[in-house]
């Protein structure tokens, strides 16, 4: 469980590592052979990468909108949208869509009568009642018309594999693959759930997402651990507000606000599609036009403007509970793309990228006081100002005071200078090797792609990115480390049990 922990943490890696060609393309200009990119009038961008080692095609669906795109007061949103996108549209998954919109219509307006008596100066509760009983019979009502799963059921008749999708602070993002036979099939569903979004369900699947955030941020000490460190470390950023959503925010979000989120977010220029495998270009543009071509255009979303204030000192918070103590600490940096990344990347890489890494080493090897630990780049999201975190595990006895200690020694040292070029050619050739693996599949060429473009501009930066890699110096592995891993820029939190809550107290006066 706990390996699982810190694989899902340091996968925020890979939004940098993302940047090397697949092992049989030698340069950007031999991969861009391969690559066909279009866009539609409409504003809709296709990358299609031909492939034909096998009678496949991965699909990869990204929209830029993410958790720090929600409303304020709407947390979770994002969350949300992704679970409506497999509920059907207005042919699939409905016995009858016209007399089923009625009803989602009518549930909705109940149920906002319901939440605007809850939040009501002086709430009514016979009233609140009344309404609630309202909403579950047109609930019920609402679920005659559903057929379960059919969306999720035509992809596996048809030999579909890999349906699933996720959601970030930076994006929402939609895969799966099917025979290359099937390829007019993709474009039938996706045109149709992306022009077509229907709220089905929409009541049932918040209390499915309410249930993710007990699972996820309340039950797992790790869960609520992440999620303080994110509010600390934030005052203004909506890098501070959980993807998960808050329980209220939740509550408060309606059928009504979805389809203003998806008006917003889920239009033409705000969408990146990329196709990957036994795929012909000219067939896949054909098939774009023809069921893309009439989605409608948008307005451009807006952006986020907020930034995060200069941190004008360390902060520290302690969770206290029964469970494995757990400790965490990180600095406010940069944004994928600021020249700074790429140095930040491989310092986290050279603390702890692997069993010859410099923490591993010396905590989880030689003195063996803790179980795991890490180092990276990228948290929460990165296309906005980050932050570089450390993770530690302490080892049984261990204090987190004992962590702490550990990892800022052996900061202090690269600041001093005590790198060797050794340690970092590792960092870039286990970076590439790392990524050379995940690409080489349709399924990570197509969510590596669209990512770079949907994101960043241009699906090029993943060949960019790994010369970036190879363009730094020890000696910027040394300046970032003094500019960004600094204690009035530094956030620290842990839990500990009830009877070692001193241990923060300690190591607070030991650094001052």
């Amino acid at each position: 469980m706990l390996r699982r922990v810190l694989m899902s943490l340091t996968v925020v890696l890979l939004g940098f590592y993302l940047a090397t060609p697949p092992v049989n393309a030698q340069s950007l200009d031999e991969f861009e052979e391969k690559v066909t990119e279009f866009t539609l009038d409409n504003g809709l961008t296709f990358i299609i990468i031909e492939r034909p080692v096998a009678p496949v095609v991965s699909f990869a669906t990204y929209v830029n909108v993410g958790g720090a795109n929600e409303p304020v007061g709407h947390t979770g949103m994002a969350h949300i949208f992704e679970h409506m996108a497999f509920k059907g549209t207005h042919t699939v998954g409905t016995t009858n869509w016209q007399e089923e919109k009625k009803v989602l219509q009518e549930l909705d307006n109940t149920y906002q009568k319901w939440l605007a008596e809850k939040y009501s100066t002086q709430p009514d509760s016979a009233k609140m009642d009344t309404l609630w009983s309202q909403f579950e019979e047109l609930q019920k009502e609402a679920g005659e018309y559903v057929v379960n799963n059919e969306f999720s059921e035509i992809i596996d008749r048809n030999g579909g594999t890999g349906m699933n999708a996720s959601t970030s602070q930076d994006r929402t993002n939609y895969f799966y693959s099917l025979p290359e036979n099937r390829l007019e099939l993709w474009f039938s569903l996706e045109s149709d759930r992306f022009k077509n979004p229907v709220f089905r369900e929409f009541y049932k699947e918040k209390e499915v997402v309410r249930e993710e955030r007990r699972m996820r941020s309340e039950s797992q000490p790790i869960g609520r651990l992440i999620e303080e460190f994110a509010a600390v470390a934030y005052t203004a950023h909506p890098y501070g507000r959980p993807t998960v959503g808050w329980h209220s925010d939740i509550t408060a979000t309606t059928m009504e606000d979805a389809r203003e989120f998806y008006n917003t977010y889920y239009v033409p220029n705000n969408i990146t599609f990329a196709i990957a495998g036994d795929v012909d270009p000219k067939e896949a543009r054909q098939l774009a036009e023809e069921y893309f071509g009439d989605m409608k255009e948008g307005p451009e979303p807006p952006p986020v403007y907020t930034k995060e204030p200069e941190q004008r000192g360390e902060r520290r918070f302690t969770i206290q509970g029964q469970s494995q103590p757990f400790f965490i600490m990180g600095y406010h940096t940069v944004a994928q793309d600021h020249p700074d990344s790429k140095a930040l990347q491989l310092l986290g890489s050279i603390l702890s990228g692997g069993r010859t890494s410099i923490l591993y080493k010396r905590m989880v090897e030689e003195e063996q006081t803790a179980l795991q630990v890490s180092a990276f780049n990228g948290y929460p999201g990165q296309k906005y100002e980050t932050l570089f975190a450390t993770l530690a595990i302490p080892n049984q006895g261990v204090g987190v005071d004992t962590m702490e200690t550990s990892i800022l020694e052996e900061i202090e040292k690269i600041k001093n200078g005590e790198i060797s070029q050794e340690a970092l050619d590792r960092a870039r050739t286990n970076a590439r090797a790392n990524l050379i693996r995940s690409l080489d599949s349709n399924s990570g060429l197509a969510s590596a792609l669209a990512s770079a473009e949907n994101l960043r501009g241009d699906w090029k930066k993943v060949f960019t990115d790994i010369e970036e890699l190879n363009e730094v110096t020890v000696d910027d592995i040394q300046r970032v480390a003094n500019k960004y891993l600094t204690k009035d820029n530094r956030t620290v939190g842990a839990i500990v049990n009830k009877e070692d809550n001193s241990s923060d107290q300690e190591v607070a006066d030991a650094n001052n």
